[in-house]
């Protein structure tokens, strides 16, 4: 038994008999947040009681802990807190499972370990025999008690699993709102672990959750609302629930109309508040994502890692807590993308009522359902949307701010369908109201403003172009407008917008209003201010965007990054030489916690992703700045550092620096490619995803000097590439690298041709024309060429890859030419007839139309 485990119940032991059980109650938090350090205090306590254990049988005081807990021999002559749980307990009775339910949460694997006996075997029946005791409290506290260990399938509570269902349903018209939220709890719970049994009951169940989510006692509907969030998640969902849809989507649309209680915290009365000064404890603090490279696609989308933003449901920041509401709006959401267009049979009626109802609640909630359904019933909604989306438009006039708001949300859950459209019907006003938002004089719609406008940005990327001025002017003026948090989402409406716009936005006159706000700004902000994340994360796209445009401001920032990156490492890193011959590596912080915080890298992060902006957006133009600073130094160092994030976005800076002034990155490459080789883990997704990436760029400039650092990396971009699970973008940049690294080092590469053509081959297939799929294609190429039996087998797959190329160059489009050709030679007419055969048909025609095979 650990010395925290002993201390634990050493230490309850003493406080039950020292002091009676109520005090324990107040107390137990304080146990179980014992550590053996801490053990000392435990010493005077047993010291003060005059009749303690000592430290050398502390054992021996846990064990009777859990026999006075469950029943056995008393430590006192009192007895086992259990007996103390008679019928006729009251105070005392309601102490001491005060005090067991802590326990219960705090110490849940403890109470179930062999080193103790298991007393959850003697507990767990001991506390069903209390769902019927006559005080509603203790009914409650056993319930939760109970309930602590459901999830991780205790095998004490899965022996009696059916005895405690059977109590949960008697219990389930209690009259204390305390046991209903306990038995919906647990409801939800054994939804994930043991829906084998509930099954048989699940119809009732089902009505019960329904009359529960409409309890009176908005805590008791909040955990039953939770119950259609995790049955949307089980593969029965649609079959158990079909039936009950028509009872349970009113039930969920009544939940997602605002409380009086949810108004008054949102000060939902206030219409203008523009120039009352934020709460700063009201700001979230926000975390920078480290960069990472990815492939366009045909779609024009840039897939990123499979961490997708969710798409926060109906985002009421001043509502702190996970609400009846928010709880709603969510079950809605997946149920529609369980149920698809079979849910709008249900909610289109109940959406015509509310979308042009008087009162501004219910419109409003009729607003949010709208939103929350748009992902999952998008196909369907379809042909209404001609009429609701204009209808939507005109709300964001409204004169209440919670509506212009959730208009803000719900429009741009449609912004794909509308970007799809004619720009004049559709975009062209919705643009135009939302910019006013975006000068809203309520905060809240201006932050709503600001986050779809964004969303916006990314839907319509160049289509906005001819609106530049007008939106720039918008953003611009909000500067002098916004206070402290909104001024944080202004910027990452600026940075999305210079990612979708790109070299559009490098001309002079937008040059001249976006760039002296930001550098105001900029030069406002001090090194350690927060602040400084979103601006140059915005800086980061506005400097790539730019490109040339860019350069009279791009010494200062490019300074202040490098300075960024030097003092952040300064303050990780100090040599400390008591060995002479082997100096270790202390951080200031481990080494004087009490003179120096730990560092926080995510100024590195942020700065290195500038870093690498600059790099991409000037060029060959970084190459002065890079020249006279240690960059390439600090960026060696940040390549080895601990923290994942740190290296993903030094990699990405190592392959844009390689791609703009290789002259200076050429001389470390000795030092370079061992690190690059041992981070290609793909357990690190993003680590892996840029060190792939950077070895690709790294490969294109060094030519057959990179023949040394083939074996370095090879095989493990050859495990990478047939690795069931490996995600979209990492799959692309691994075929890219392979490919580049056979263009430069066929000999080397072509051998292993066989192990990774077909994977290369459909990984390649769906990314866009660009250079860095013309350099792979052409390695891919020269590889047959050198070892043509090493495609024989997958040849079909080369054919489909090659025919996703829109518009190869006239010499790749020869060299795709002369193999398809010279396949179908080799293996004569006859052949290549039956095999040409299994083409799917618009392959057969693309390969027929342009390559003549």
């Amino acid at each position: 038994m650990t010395s925290q485990t002993m201390s634990l119940y050493m230490y309850i032991d003493i406080k039950i008999w020292c002091f009676d059980l109520e005090r324990l109650v107040a107390s137990s938090v304080v146990f179980s947040k014992l550590s053996s350090s801490e053990y000392a205090i435990s010493n005077q306590m047993e010291a003060d009681s005059g009749d303690g254990c000592h430290s050398n049988s502390r054992a021996i005081c846990a064990r009777d802990l859990i026999r006075f807990l469950t029943g056995g021999k008393s430590v006192r002559s009192g007895g086992s807190l259990m007996c103390w749980l008679g019928p006729s307990a009251a105070g005392s009775g309601l102490g001491a499972f005060g005090a067991l339910q802590k326990i219960c949460e705090d110490s849940a694997e403890i109470l179930d370990s062999d080193m103790l006996d298991r007393p959850l075997n003697v507990m767990i029946p001991k506390f069903l025999q209390f769902f019927k005791h006559n005080s509603p409290k203790i009914r409650s506290h056993a319930i939760a008690c109970v309930n602590q260990f459901i999830i991780s399938r205790t095998q004490a509570l899965m022996l009696h699993i059916d005895p405690f269902i059977e109590n949960l349903f008697a219990l389930a018209g209690d009259e204390e709102p305390e046991v209903r939220k306990n038995v919906c709890r647990a409801l939800v719970m054994l939804l994930e672990v043991r829906l084998d049994r509930l099954i048989p009951h699940m119809h009732n169940i089902i009505e019960y959750m329904l009359q529960r989510t409409q309890d009176q006692d908005e805590n008791v509907a909040l955990e039953a609302c939770e119950f259609w969030l995790t049955l949307a998640e089980l593969p029965v969902c649609k079959e158990v629930l079909c039936g009950h849809l028509p009872k349970l989507i009113p039930v969920l649309v009544s939940g997602m109309k605002y409380s009086e209680i949810d108004i008054i915290l949102l000060k939902g009365d206030v219409e203008e508040d523009e120039a009352i000064p934020d709460n700063e404890q009201d700001i979230r603090p926000r975390f920078h994502r480290s960069r990472t490279v990815a492939q366009k696609h045909d779609g024009g989308e840039s897939i990123e890692e499979e961490e997708d933003d969710e798409d926060e449901l109906d985002d009421d920041e001043t509502i702190s807590d996970w609400n009846l509401r928010k709880c709603s709006a969510a079950a809605l959401d997946v149920l529609a993308n369980v149920f698809r267009d079979d849910l709008l049979l249900h909610i289109l009626p109940l959406l015509k009522e509310l979308l042009f109802h008087p009162e501004w609640l219910i419109k409003e909630s009729g607003i949010l359902v709208l939103g929350a359904i748009a992902e999952g019933c998008m196909q369907g909604m379809i042909p209404y949307l001609p009429e609701l989306i204009p209808h939507l438009v005109q709300c964001l006039s409204d004169k209440k701010a919670l509506v212009r708001s959730i208009t803000c949300w719900t429009l741009s859950r449609y912004a794909h369908w509308v970007v799809s459209q004619p720009p004049d019907i559709y975009l062209k006003p919705l643009m135009t109201e939302l910019l006013k938002r975006i000068l809203d004089s309520n905060k809240r719609v201006q932050e709503a403003a600001c986050s779809a406008f964004a969303t916006l940005e990314e839907e319509a990327c160049t289509e906005l172009v001819p609106y530049l001025a007008f939106i720039l002017n918008t953003l611009v003026f909000a500067f002098s407008k916004y206070q402290h948090k909104n001024l944080l989402i202004l910027y990452d409406a600026i940075g999305t917008l210079a990612d979708s716009v790109g070299h559009h936005l490098n001309k002079p006159e937008y040059i001249q209003m976006l760039m002296p706000p930001l550098i105001q700004k900029w030069n406002q902000l001090k090194d350690e201010d927060k602040d400084l994340f979103p601006l140059l994360e915005c800086l980061s796209s506005v400097a790539t965007a730019l490109r040339s445009g860019f350069l009279p401001y791009c010494e200062p920032v490019y300074q202040r990054c490098v300075s960024l990156v030097q003092k952040t490492l300064a303050q990780a890193v100090v040599r400390s030489h008591t060995n002479t011959h082997r100096p270790t590596h202390l951080s200031l912080h481990q080494s004087q916690p009490e003179l120096y915080e730990a560092p926080d890298k995510d100024f590195m992060i942020v700065a290195l992703d500038l870093l690498s902006g600059l790099a991409e957006g000037l060029g060959g133009n970084i190459e002065q700045l890079v020249a006279r600073s240690s960059i390439l130094t600090l960026m060696y160092q940040c390549m080895q550092d601990k923290m994942p994030e740190v290296r993903q976005s030094s990699f990405a800076l190592l392959g844009d620096l390689t791609k703009a002034c290789f002259q200076h990155v050429k001389p470390c490459i000795a030092n370079f490619m061992p690190i690059l080789g041992t981070n290609l883990n793909p357990e690190l997704i993003s680590v892996c995803n840029n060190a792939t990436w950077a070895i690709g760029e790294i490969s294109i400039q060094m030519g057959s000097e990179m023949q040394p650092y083939v074996p370095v990396v090879l095989q493990q971009l050859m495990e990478i590439i047939n690795r069931p699970s490996t995600p979209k973008t990492l799959l692309e940049n691994t075929a890219i690298t392979i490919g580049r690294l056979g263009y430069v080092c066929p000999q080397e590469v072509a051998p292993m041709l066989q192990q990774f053509i077909r994977p290369w081959c459909t990984s390649l297939r769906n990314i866009r024309d660009n250079e860095e799929k013309d350099s792979a294609f052409r390695g891919i190429c020269t590889m047959i060429t050198v070892n043509p039996g090493g495609v024989v087998q997958d040849f079909i797959f080369f054919c489909d890859a090659v025919a996703s190329w829109m518009n190869p160059k006239d010499d790749l489009r020869e060299m795709f030419y002369k193999i398809l050709h010279g396949f179908k030679n080799q293996v004569g007419d006859e052949n290549w007839r039956r095999f040409s055969d299994q083409f799917p048909l618009p392959l057969k025609e693309r390969l027929a139309t342009f390559y003549g095979v």
